[in-house]
């Protein structure tokens, strides 16, 4: 595999560490012990600001996530013409209404997935044209599914480069009503991306969904949020279609709970070190976050989980246990986290179900497998994901592949081997921009390299 080059675009503000060329991570000189909150969620954070946007009247989004995606999604909604004020970690977004200010714009959305693929319906709802491009690991990745049920309920698409992918210009007139097909097994934000839109439409809509869906908590996320703002679509009985009512969204006061998905990395931490994270605002039992399913497999490893009503706690063990399946289709973002865990267990551990995750910001199993295989450690790849075997990890400089979740991934392994070096440690600002600087706080040595000079990660 060729080594990824960063989109240095797709890079927002709000980003860090693009000036480093690599991250040097040793173990903890000790456990690793701490109480600590992270940001909030990436897929709250976009479905709310994109809702906020469409409602009507005034809406406050608590605890959004500063993040590249996050950044994106803002910028675009600005260009729009709607009004968003950010205030530390609070949106205050002035909602359109469904009638976008600005009638022709050109959007750009970096390389966050979320946002090339809920904002084309939130915006073929209205009257306008507008052009959306993205980054190029983004332009490569399918929006067909999506984009051909908005065409057939009335928009126009003028693709510039390749057909139903980034960039294309957008000619709207509004939506029709009716039923549409879309498949389950691509992506279940294809279906998330006309749900959020599909109020706005001249007549309700019905999504037939043609086969089980991948991620299917996603979509009950979708779901979860139209009705916090006012718009309860009908599920039939079997799952397999979704019927939305015309209607529009009604502003709203929301805090947002963490990202769980970067919750893992530090419940992993302490599972690989021995110690105990404490992670605060989270209640396991309610989340809608699919990756709150870690928290099983860690149990299934050894690691003590303690559920409270408003925090999770994780303590480690010295061995951890392997020798086991996992089946990844509904919390796939966490199949690196696993994989980079599994080396230090006691027997293989074969994660499956994961075949999407080769179409995220690179080809997600093949990358983890080369990483994996520069440390030293046997791996099998499979189709749809990948066996690890027990092993002592070796010093290595490893290729953070522009992906922020291999990146934070791979991190772990130098929380147990010296010497651990990744490159372009930047690219975490897609959901957590300061990742390093709290594994820092908790113990763990981290260092920067810039031109061949050191520099401390305090």
């Amino acid at each position: 595999m060729l080594v990824k080059q960063p989109d240095w675009e797709t890079r927002s503000p709000w980003s860090s560490h693009n000036d480093k060329q690599m991250v040097k991570i040793n173990p903890p000189k000790a456990a690793v012990n701490g109480v600590i909150r992270v940001p909030g969620s990436k897929s709250l954070t976009n479905r709310a600001l994109i809702m906020a946007a469409l409602a009507e009247g005034k809406s406050d989004i608590q605890g959004i996530l500063r993040s590249d995606d996050s950044y994106w999604c803002i910028e675009a909604l600005t260009k729009l013409g709607v009004q968003v004020v950010i205030e530390g970690e609070t949106a205050y977004i002035e909602g359109c209404g469904g009638v976008w200010p600005n009638r022709n714009a050109e959007l750009y959305v970096g390389a966050a997935g979320t946002v090339a693929r809920f904002l084309p319906g939130a915006l073929a709802i209205a009257i306008g044209e507008w052009s959306l491009k993205g980054g190029s690991r983004l332009s490569e990745r399918p929006l067909a599914p999506l984009l051909g049920a908005l065409t057939q309920l009335g928009a126009r698409f003028e693709y510039k480069k390749t057909d139903r992918c980034l960039p294309f210009t957008l000619h709207a007139n509004g939506l029709q009503g009716g039923e549409v097909i879309m498949p389950g097994s691509t992506s279940s934000q294809f279906i998330s991306g006309l749900l959020l839109a599909a109020p706005y439409a001249k007549d309700r809509i019905i999504i037939h969904i043609d086969g089980e869906i991948v991620q299917k908590d996603y979509v009950q996320m979708t779901l979860d949020m139209m009705a916090s703002f006012g718009i309860t679509p009908e599920e039939a009985l079997d799952g397999q279609a979704i019927v939305v009512p015309t209607g529009k969204y009604q502003a709203q006061s929301l805090q947002l709970e963490p990202d769980v998905s970067t919750c893992c990395y530090f419940w992993a931490l302490a599972a690989l070190t021995a110690g105990t994270i404490r992670i605060e605002g989270i209640n396991a039992t309610i989340t809608s976050q699919p990756d709150i399913e870690i928290l099983d497999i860690l149990e299934q490893m050894g690691c003590t989980v303690i559920r409270g009503e408003d925090n999770v706690e994780v303590q480690g063990v010295r061995q951890l246990k392997g020798g086991f399946t996992i089946s990844m289709k509904k919390w796939s973002d966490q199949t690196l986290t696993i994989a980079a865990m599994a080396p230090f267990a006691d027997g293989p551990i074969t994660l499956k179900d994961a075949a999407h995750i080769r179409h995220h910001e690179c080809d997600r199993i093949a990358a983890i497998c080369e990483e994996l295989s520069k440390l030293g450690i046997r791996v099998d790849e499979h189709q749809d994901g990948l066996t690890i075997y027990p092993g002592q990890p070796v010093a290595a400089v490893l290729d953070s592949h522009d992906d922020h979740r291999m990146a934070m991934a791979l991190s772990l392994i130098g929380v147990r081997v010296p010497d651990i070096r990744i490159s372009d440690p930047g690219c975490v600002s897609k959901t957590c921009p300061d990742f390093f600087e709290q594994m820092s706080l908790l113990g763990v040595d981290i260092a920067y390299e810039q031109g061949g000079i050191e520099q401390d990660g305090r």
